[in-house]
């Protein structure tokens, strides 16, 4: 059974960074890897994602250049390193995972697609 466990939001001025990890359990064949955030009132949205079976890493425009996602395979945890926060960064994010051999659909960061959630990490930048 797939767990996620996620930590590490807090607090950050603009220009600042953060790293979220999530520890994940229970994957039994190839899985895409992502992390949404969340602001009252909007949508759910995509930043990143990596897929388990190539290691291949997608981002949300908004935060190309800025964010990195990657996987530590020793312990399944995946890590989301922030920098150069800004104020729009603002948001609970989450983990989530779904299983696929679909490696495209990893880029789609479609949250219907997702099977498993982690619980939501807060993440304020102050300008």
């Amino acid at each position: 059974r797939v767990q996620l466990v996620g930590s590490g939001g807090g607090s950050v001025q603009e220009g600042g960074s953060l790293t979220l990890s999530c520890s994940a359990s229970g994957f039994t064949i190839a899985y895409c890897l992502a992390w949404f955030r969340q602001v009252p009132g909007k949508e759910r949205e995509g930043v990143a994602s990596i897929y388990t079976g190539s290691s291949k890493t997608y981002f949300a425009d908004s935060v190309k250049g800025r964010f990195a996602i990657s996987k530590d395979n020793a312990d399944n945890t995946i890590y989301l390193q922030m920098n150069n926060l800004k104020p729009e960064d603002s948001a609970t994010y989450y983990c989530a995972a779904a299983a696929t051999y679909n490696e495209p659909w990893c880029s789609t960061f479609d949250p219907r697609g997702m099977s498993h959630w982690g619980a939501g990490n807060p993440v304020t930048v102050s300008g």
